[in-house]
């Protein structure tokens, strides 16, 4: 797995040496980072469910102004650290429940929401996003599930703008209207 552009191109990231965290494909990262292409520069992004961090770090590579990092595991937490310093980034990761994490009051121009697929959390993640109002006025939401996974709506000015299918996989846009 390495970072596909910008200024970490090239930087191959660690991966676990277990199972527990299914990092995102790199078809689908490239497709991601594709329909964000013009939504990035300067903005400040929430990697959920971090993972190895490859999402926020390769948002950080093209332009990102900030990212901050969220597991609730150790591994993935020690995992993104040694990624971000790999590639000469620094950043916020914190090891914390995705949900605890979504009551504090900063906000986000671009949240990526990748939780482990068959754990139900799509929909109280979204509805916290919601309550809290997390994302900035114009922002965008990335969902990523497996294709038959059926995602909610989100309440106005919040909604769901559109769905992209990759082999086995989705990806689901959410802004916020202004």
């Amino acid at each position: 797995m390495r970072v596909i552009t910008g200024s970490a191109r090239g930087r191959r990231l660690k991966t676990p040496d277990n199972y527990d965290i299914r990092p995102t494909t790199d078809n689908v990262k490239e497709a991601v980072f594709n329909i964000l292409q013009f939504d990035l520069e300067g903005r400040r992004v929430l990697d959920l469910f971090a993972g190895t961090g490859q999402l926020g770090i390769e948002a950080l590579s093209r332009g990102a102004a900030e990212a901050v990092f969220v597991d609730e595991s150790r591994e993935s937490v020690r995992i993104v650290k040694e990624n971000l310093r790999t590639c000469g980034f620094s950043a916020p990761v914190f090891q914390q429940n995705a949900l605890d994490f979504l009551r504090g009051g900063e906000k986000f121009d671009i949240i990526f929401v990748d939780p482990p697929y068959d754990a139900g959390l799509y929909e109280p993640v979204l509805k916290s996003i919601r309550a809290v109002d997390k994302l900035s006025d114009g922002g965008i939401i990335i969902c990523e599930a497996r294709r038959e996974i059926a995602l909610p709506e989100m309440e106005a000015p919040y909604a769901r703008k559109k769905e992209y299918r990759y082999g086995k996989v989705k990806i689901c846009l959410y802004t916020k209207e202004t």
